[in-house]
């Protein structure tokens, strides 16, 4: 049974967490940023730790800032919420060797879903289809123009890392996709602290039908 668990997010994300924990009779710890000393998670947790300036590879990003504020709380678990290290298989592993509870899928399965290259690459040995694209993680922006070229316009960057739209690029022509390429980069090491993207084929006005499991 989790007694102390150590929220390593911050705003709304964070916010629903600490709901939870009052609700289940769980005590809260909030991390926050030199930035987020009056962010209203701090506010509401039973107990906030600073973990560093403002700047995301500097503070939520940093792992063994996360972990040295779990142990000095006490924490016995640790709840990453998402973005950030939630999808860090790495990070996870890290937790279990700590003895702290990871709140969330094993480092296994994190390292084949969380990175979506890898999930597109068992997606395709599963036989599964899925939309054109590179073979893998595109490092150059040559190396982009030749996969665009290739599959044809308009193309997608995407992170490898993370979700919410961070690190993500429409490109309509070869100027477009060159700037989208180091911008996604870019954006996704900041807020992923992981620059690696991909490309794929730009669908235009789809479906989305997603499946949320818990298994």
């Amino acid at each position: 049974m989790i007694k102390r668990l150590l929220i390593a997010n911050r705003g709304e994300i964070a916010l629903r967490i600490i709901r939870a924990c009052k609700e289940l009779g769980i005590r809260s710890i909030a991390v926050y940023s030199e930035t987020d000393v009056q962010s209203l998670h701090v506010q509401l947790a039973d107990e906030a730790i600073c973990i560093g300036p403002a700047p995301s590879p500097q503070s939520y990003l940093k792992i063994d800032r996360i972990i040295s504020a779990a142990e000095i709380a006490d924490a016995d678990a640790i709840h990453p919420g998402y973005g950030f290290l939630a999808e860090n298989a790495h990070f996870a592993e890290v937790c279990g060797s700590c003895n702290i509870k990871f709140v969330g899928p094993s480092p296994e399965a994190i390292r084949l879903m969380g990175d979506k290259n890898m999930a597109r690459q068992q997606a395709i040995k599963a036989g599964v289809p899925v939309t054109p694209g590179s073979d893998g993680i595109v490092e150059t922006e040559g190396e982009a123009l030749r996969v665009a070229r290739k599959i044809g316009f308009p193309v997608m960057v995407k992170a490898v890392a993370g979700g919410g739209g961070r690190g993500m690029r429409v490109a309509h022509n070869e100027v477009t996709l060159v700037k989208g390429f180091h911008s996604a980069r870019t954006e996704a090491e900041k807020a992923f602290g992981n620059a690696a993207v991909y490309i794929e084929k730009f669908v235009q006005n789809p479906h989305h039908i997603e499946f949320q499991l818990i298994a």
